[in-house]
């Protein structure tokens, strides 16, 4: 067999990929493309229906063994009970995609100017952002050395977390009928996730455990045609990315087809950061 069979490179037969935020916007694109590279993905969500219902229409669509696990990813205690019950159903862990974001259940509180951002609220979306993928990370991490196999780690950044949002994009905008911005905190907690990721990748390495991020740019998904214009506008491609576009970065960072990755942050931007 040649060793440049690329087909065999992405091929996900056999694995386990953990999607956590997997019933989500993003989570759903991507749970759809571990998927039909041949992974069992274990849909992780906050809701348990959606969750085993998701991971119904998985298996139904790409024949391979999904199966979804309720988890608030702030608590130890349940991402721990998280893992058990998959390791206990499906053996291994070889795929973390650590994908869970949060926003605030008030959209008008979530893009609160600066000067007025509650306390309470930035640390509630810190405690899913950081705090969560630091606890998912850390278990699955644990889960993985045990089975002594590797494994790949990869976790959801944001272009935010690499440069400063441009203020000017967000006159006039608005998301699901709401004024928007790209608050502090979430900026502030993806620019840690790239952090964690660089950590965990020199820090697991020895081990074979690769730790990368993707970073999505903007994807469209809710807003008016006045921020996707002066998005647009920013953006050398001249156009928002659409959700599926950012799949083929996942499989590949999750596949052998980058077994000597690690420690990377793969931005899909449509070229926003090189200006």
């Amino acid at each position: 067999m040649s060793e440049y069979e690329i087909n065999k490179w992405f091929n996900l037969e056999g694995k386990t990929a953990v999607v956590t935020g997997g019933a989500g916007i993003l989570g759903k694109h991507f749970c759809r493309g571990l998927s039909s590279a041949g992974a069992d993905v274990v849909v992780v969500d906050l809701d348990p229906e959606e969750s085993a219902s998701f991971a119904g229409e998985l298996r139904e669509e790409y024949g391979t063994a999904a199966i979804g696990v309720s988890c608030d990813i702030r608590s130890p205690q349940q991402v721990t009970g998280m893992v058990d019950k998959i390791v206990s159903q499906k053996g291994s862990i070889e795929i973390l995609h650590n994908n869970a974001a949060a926003k605030s259940k008030d959209l008008k509180e979530y893009f609160a100017t600066f000067e007025d951002y509650s306390f309470e609220n930035w640390r509630d979306i810190m405690s899913v952002n950081i705090d969560g993928m630091f606890l998912v990370a850390q278990a699955v991490g644990k889960q993985m050395l045990s089975q002594g196999q590797g494994g790949s780690i990869v976790q959801t950044a944001s272009v935010y977390g690499v440069v400063a949002p441009d203020q000017r994009i967000y006159e006039g905008s608005e998301y699901m009928g709401v004024e928007i911005n790209t608050p502090a905190v979430y900026a502030t907690s993806k620019a840690a996730v790239i952090g964690l990721t660089k950590y965990l990748a020199t820090y697991w390495a020895k081990d074979n455990i690769r730790v990368n991020a993707i970073t999505p740019g903007g994807v469209e998904s809710g807003q008016n045609e006045q921020f996707q214009s002066l998005y647009s506008k920013r953006v050398p491609l001249g156009r928002m990315g659409q959700a599926s576009e950012m799949v083929a970065a996942l499989v590949y960072l999750a596949s052998d087809a980058s077994s000597y990755v690690t420690g990377q942050n793969l931005i899909v931007d449509g070229g926003l950061t090189a200006w």
